[in-house]
């Protein structure tokens, strides 16, 4: 096993997990390294909601925006599927419970 890059004094430590990343942002779009830092930032944070963190927001957005929960728990239901880190597959029940308790 190679070890060289596990902690060793003579590599230094990243400054960002996802350097890479960010210079490759930077080098394909408009954005400087700051800004590539922060859409990476946000992207992680959207993509670490928890599910009942995401089905709660999005029952919020959705309902605010007139629709009903028959419509709302379809949607969610259908939107979770499609999320990166995928959800449980949930009844209808069990998106209501989330909002409701």
């Amino acid at each position: 096993m190679d070890t060289s890059r596990l902690g060793s004094p003579n590599v230094p430590a990243s400054p960002h997990p996802h350097e890479d990343l960010l210079a490759h942002l930077a080098r394909t779009t408009a954005l400087g390294p700051g800004e590539a830092s922060r859409v990476v930032a946000e992207v992680l944070a959207y993509f670490s909601e928890t599910t009942e963190a995401y089905v709660r927001r999005r029952h919020g957005e959705l309902q605010a925006r007139g629709l009903t929960n028959d419509r709302i728990f379809a949607r969610v239901g259908a939107e979770l599927t499609a999320r990166r880190v995928a959800a449980p597959q949930l009844s209808v029940r069990q998106l209501r419970r989330m909002v409701y308790g």
